[in-house]
């Protein structure tokens, strides 16, 4: 019988993860989309990624007073060192639309990304100690925008998350860390042991970086998938 909230299609695998986002092209350049799904009503999975003793399992936690406008900090409990950063709240719309911004700076600019340490043995679904190197940066002078979208349909709720960037630069880079956060999402709903990042970085960097980019951009900004 399969835990509560359980998605076997995303159960933690026996061999290496496979690489499931996209880009979109848009007017502003372009959009990397992961999407998992959760047999779970959507507010559940709303409460996963908003609550902070739940975040703390598969993000970190968050400390301050939540509100669009507002700025909460995060720690990054995934990164070497966990350290706090600050992530603005620029929409948030209960239990669909979460929308913020990473403070530049937050995430790893590790100069050796292919060698993260792994995520600590801990009992399954909790945080441990675990130390992995998030999305990379690669020296953007501007904070990151993103968004998690959430739908529900027949019992079953979609989470895609929607980074925009301005170019497809160091897509190979942040895409894996991306599919491993999603990765721990799903872990610690199922009660599964934590993925480790080495199976994601550099394993999925040559599927990110050889992903389509010279899709024409959408009229009247509407984003168009790339070919």
């Amino acid at each position: 019988m399969n835990p509560p909230h359980d998605d076997p299609s995303r159960r933690a695998p026996s061999g290496p993860p496979t690489p499931t986002g996209r880009l979109v092209r848009t007017r502003e350049g372009y959009d990397l989309v992961l999407t998992r799904t959760f047999r779970a009503p959507v507010e559940d999975v709303w409460a996963s990624v908003t609550e902070p003793a739940r975040t703390a399992r598969w993000f970190g936690e968050w400390r301050g007073e939540a509100g669009e406008g507002r700025v909460v900090e995060v720690r990054m409990a995934f990164e070497e060192g966990a350290p706090w950063c600050a992530m603005r709240i620029d929409a948030c719309e209960p239990p669909y639309r979460l929308a913020v911004s990473m403070a530049d700076g937050s995430a790893s600019e590790a100069s050796d990304a292919s060698a993260p340490a792994s995520p600590s043995p801990s009992a399954p679904g909790e945080p441990g100690v675990p130390h992995a190197s998030p999305p990379e940066q690669t020296g953007d002078a501007d904070p990151w925008p993103m968004e998690l979208l959430l739908s529900e349909a027949d019992g079953v709720t979609e989470l895609r998350l929607v980074h925009h960037r301005p170019s497809a630069d160091g897509v190979g880079e942040i895409g894996p860390g991306w599919e491993f956060y999603l990765d721990l999402l799903v872990a610690s709903r199922a009660h599964a042991p934590l993925p480790d990042f080495t199976a994601y970085y550099p394993a999925q960097r040559a599927y990110f970086a050889s992903l389509p980019t010279h899709a024409p951009p959408p009229p009247g900004g509407a984003p168009a998938p790339a070919p």
